[in-house]
């Protein structure tokens, strides 16, 4: 794997050994990043099932102010890590080491790191999950909490999108969360949802 494009651009990744972790292709990363490009200077980026971290670092290089990493299998953090370390960047990002599920509960408890400086009470502008394909749960469970407009994780005008196959169609609603686009490679597919704005009352 090798980032695509920005700061580290060209420069090599490591991704985790077996079959337990499935990190995100570069063709496939080019194209959710040609989709993000108006948006991520000075984002703030949640990587969920980080991996190698392959996604956020690529969202460091094009500019992301802070990115979240949150992976919880031990091989993939050390990956992660050494990743991290070999392109040098000590700022900018925090790690939770543990569940998506966990972090979703208590996003601002347990991450390590140096973190820009950015307000994260305001919430994530940009939200990339991708969970073992065989997990629909896990998906079900991640995008419902996004969906409610009581967890305040998102920033208003936030993108969520997820990682899945092609055969597997996930709800166009979750809650708030409507999908606004759907984009087909190969065997994976991206899911991209935007949550509802509420009317103001009369």
């Amino acid at each position: 794997m090798r980032i695509i494009a920005g700061t580290f651009r060209s420069r090599a990744l490591d991704a985790p050994s077996g079959l337990a972790t499935r990190p995100t292709s570069d063709r496939l990363r080019e194209t959710l990043f040609n989709v993000l490009a108006p948006r991520i200077e000075g984002a703030s980026f949640l990587d969920l099932y980080a991996g190698s971290g392959a996604v956020g670092i690529e969202a460091l290089s094009r500019g992301a102010m802070q990115v979240t990493f949150v992976e919880q299998a031990p091989a993939a953090l050390k990956v992660l890590r050494a990743n991290l370390d070999r392109l040098k960047i000590a700022a900018g990002f925090r790690i939770h080491a543990g569940s998506v599920a966990s972090f979703l509960r208590k996003p601002r408890a347990g991450a390590v790191g140096r973190a820009a400086e950015v307000n994260l009470d305001a919430g994530f502008s940009i939200v990339f999950l991708d969970p073992p394909y065989d997990a629909a749960e896990e998906y079900a469970a991640a995008l419902g909490q996004f969906g409610s407009f009581s967890t305040g994780l998102l920033a208003t005008g936030a993108v969520v999108i997820a990682e899945h196959r092609r055969k597997q169609r996930l709800e166009p609603q979750y809650g708030a969360l409507e999908r606004t686009r759907l984009l087909e490679q190969g065997d994976v597919a991206l899911s991209f949802y935007a949550a509802k704005t509420v009317s103001e009352p009369e």
